[in-house]
């Protein structure tokens, strides 16, 4: 962290007095619009997402209470990037969401705090303690969160196929409108197997009011779990970037996602997920007074938690609740 505040000092340095106040302005104000636009995007900010249906909430998540990973208003995103698999990049997972949880392209929705008291409390990862006490020992930011938030109670999340499913339905809209696409698809197919979604055809999955590039992204994902192309059974086994690499394959699925998947439904303990909004200003906030960060720098600070990146991420989206 030595370097890390290194870089701090050097940049409130640079940037004193009446200009240094108005390139932070200017700065922060640039990051704000830039994340407002979009279809739907929806992250960061001070203003967190609180509430949603409890079903969703106790049904899709992994890390209960992460819904600050896309704390804000909605509509406050990252702007999705096509990439060449036709992945919209920097989505919100849906594995729970907030109805005013910021998007971030990939569609995943994570859970909120408010539904922590009427789920089950489960065994939390082995890792989990063990990651704290040496967090708490080597980050000064860490030693005050971690006891402030205290301990985190992870769940299961759904199967694979319905987890990624459900990401790519809520691909850049808003949680609400996320969450009534899902329950039509529900409706049109309560098995909610793959093989059902394809029985059911590009037709009827558009009549629940998916777009048709979201349509042909559920079914070729589906295809991808039918035909075996994908090592489903060897997830919990496999290097976090091979199971990237697998999940960026299919269409529709993006790199933000897949970093999602590995943290709420493998519950992978190091994953660092630099194009997630939420985990970039929370490091903004707490490491450098709120001033704009750099990937390069939030890597940097991150470098600090190794082997326990997702712990740190989970405490530093968190932060961003409003006390």
């Amino acid at each position: 962290m030595a370097t890390a505040t290194k870089t701090q000092a050097k940049r409130s340095a640079s940037l004193t007095g009446a200009a240094g106040e108005a390139k932070r302005r200017a700065a922060r104000s640039g990051a704000l619009k830039a994340q407002q636009q979009g279809d739907g995007a929806k992250k960061v900010g001070a203003k967190a997402a609180t509430e949603r249906g409890a079903k969703a909430q106790a049904e899709h998540r992994v890390l209960n209470g992460a819904a600050k990973a896309h704390a804000g208003a909605d509509g406050a995103a990252k702007p999705a990037r096509a990439k060449g698999n036709g992945a919209l990049d920097g989505a919100v997972p849906m594995m729970g969401t907030l109805p005013e949880a910021p998007v971030s392209g990939d569609g995943m929705h994570a859970p909120s705090a408010a539904a922590r008291d009427s789920e089950p409390e489960v065994v939390r990862p082995d890792y989990w303690d063990k990651a704290c006490a040496d967090l708490v020992k080597r980050d000064r930011i860490l030693k005050k969160l971690i006891p402030k938030f205290g301990p985190v109670h992870l769940m299961s999340s759904d199967d694979p196929f319905v987890t990624l499913a459900r990401s790519v339905v809520g691909q850049q809209i808003s949680t609400a409108a996320a969450q009534a696409l899902w329950q039509r698809v529900e409706a049109a197919c309560p098995k909610l197997v793959p093989q059902q979604f394809l029985k059911l055809g590009h037709e009827k999955l558009a009549a629940c009011g998916l777009s048709k590039r979201k349509t042909e992204y559920i079914l070729d994902l589906a295809q991808h779990f039918v035909s075996g192309a994908l090592h489903v059974g060897k997830w919990t086994t496999m290097d976090d970037e091979d199971v990237i690499a697998e999940l960026t394959a299919i269409r529709g699925i993006g790199r933000w996602t897949a970093e999602m998947f590995l943290i709420f439904n493998l519950a992978r303990p190091n994953v660092l997920p630099l194009d997630d909004l939420g985990l970039i200003q929370a490091i903004s906030v707490n490491y450098f007074s709120g001033e704009p960060v750099t990937r390069s720098e939030a890597r940097e600070v991150a470098a600090n938690w190794e082997p326990w990146r997702t712990v740190a991420t989970w405490y530093m989206w968190r932060s961003l609740e409003p006390s």
